[in-house]
Parts: structure tokens; sequence; C-alpha cells
């Protein structure tokens, strides 16, 4: 365990990570190498704990805008990242992983309903645990849903796996003079208006001290790298 910097993690994948190129529905090569990444972390000890995004099947907020009210949009959000947590969870136990998927609505035909205890219970004896349904009511994306669970869990860090390598200025793929941050505060983050992550999550860690790592989850071996103390992405914290 001296080559880990963090021993209990909160792990947040965007559903579109897991999409590939094809931008909907699942790429299981990439959910494979993420199971690999996982397995890697968890033979080193590291508790792992894991939230993934709903953009590959459904983003209340975009796919529901103006056609929907904003609460039946967010419902049909959560219930796509329990389908992801049901794929993502079969895919950690052919990898020869013990998987279970905690929901924060009640579904237990298909997932366990959350509580922490639970939650600590199964981290605790080496499970990996996935985060399904997000907060649990709408209006709160889940990078908020992944902030509180990694709160409620005492993580040593929350992990967020973007499509994007780290925190800018501005968007890099628009400004090619865009800044590119190895480390900076919450202060600094919600003062510039960065969105990294919705304001609600950025607001959250700050208010619990958590320090939160944003990298590419497609830079190989990031999740490892990052567990391990490398400085790849943006680390996030209210002071350094």
């Amino acid at each position: 365990m001296s080559e880990v910097k963090y021993k209990r993690i909160l792990l947040k994948v965007s559903g579109e990570a897991l999409a590939g190129d094809a931008h909907r529905g699942l790429d299981f090569e990439i959910v494979n190498s993420l199971c690999a990444s996982v397995k890697e972390c968890v033979d080193m000890g590291v508790q792992v704990g894991l939230v993934i995004g709903a953009g590959n099947f459904w983003r209340g907020v975009k796919d529901g805008a103006d056609k929907m009210q904003r609460s039946h949009a967010d419902a049909m959000g959560m219930l796509g990242t329990v389908m992801n947590a049901i794929a993502v969870a079969d895919a950690l136990e052919k990898h020869g992983m013990d998987a279970r998927v905690l929901s924060a609505v009640e579904m237990n035909k298909f997932a366990e309903y959350f509580t922490r205890d639970t939650a600590e219970r199964y981290l605790q004896s080496g499970k990996v645990v996935l985060f399904a349904a997000g907060t649990g009511n709408p209006y709160f994306s889940t990078d908020t849903g992944a902030v509180l669970r990694g709160v409620e869990i005492e993580a040593d860090a929350v992990l967020m796996a973007k499509n994007v390598d780290a925190i800018y200025s501005a968007d890099p793929n628009k400004d090619p003079n865009a800044i590119r941050y190895t480390q900076i505060t919450y202060g600094e983050v919600l003062d510039q208006n960065l969105r990294a992550t919705d304001i609600t999550a950025m607001a959250l860690a700050m208010d619990n001290d958590m320090t939160m790592v944003c990298f590419g989850l497609d830079e190989e071996n990031s999740i490892v790298r990052v567990v391990r103390g490398e400085q790849i992405g943006t680390t996030v914290k209210n002071k350094f």
C-alpha cells in the first residue's frame, strides 16, 4: 500500500465516455478497459466506489429540454445510470471482482437500496460498490451525486474521469489559448465559473474539504496513475 496515495476513492465516469465513437449505448472494449483499471486498483488494496453517468442513454436537461417536465426527464436519467451500473457490475464480475449496485431509488429487482452503512460494509470487504440513480432527486447531476457519495463514504478523493484531460480556463476545443490547470482551488474554480463539473458538485466538495482530481479517461492507465499519486489532469482542493 506504500505506492498508493488514495486508499479509498469515489470514481466518477461519464456515460458518454463508455459509449465510444458511437456516442450511444456501451462500447464494451472501453468498459473492459475500465474494469481492468479498477481491478488493478483493487489488487493494490484500494477500496473503490463508482458512479457512472447516463449521457450514453439520456441526459435529462439536454434530451428532455422544453419537451418534458424536468422531474420526469431527470427520472429517466436516473434510470439510465442504473442500466450502466448493472452493465459495468456484470463486467467487473467477469474480471474477477465482487461488485454490488446500490440505488438511491428503491428497485429491489435490479439493485439494493443505498444506505451509507451497507456501502461501508461492502467497501471494507473489498467489493466494488456502484452507486446508481444519482442522489435520487431531480435537478441534481451525477457529478453532484458522485461528490455526495464520496463525502458519505469518507473517500480520500473523488476522481472525475472525463472526456477532457484537465480543467481549462475555457473550452480547449474552441479556444487555442485556453489555460490548462494542474492545480486549482475550489474558490478559484467558482470565482472563474469554470464548468469542469456543475457548480453544486464543486460547492459540495469545497464545503466538505474533499480532494477532487479531474482527468481524461482515455489517457493510458489514467485511473491507476492518479491513485498512485502521479500528477495528471487537475487536482482541486481548498488550499495547497
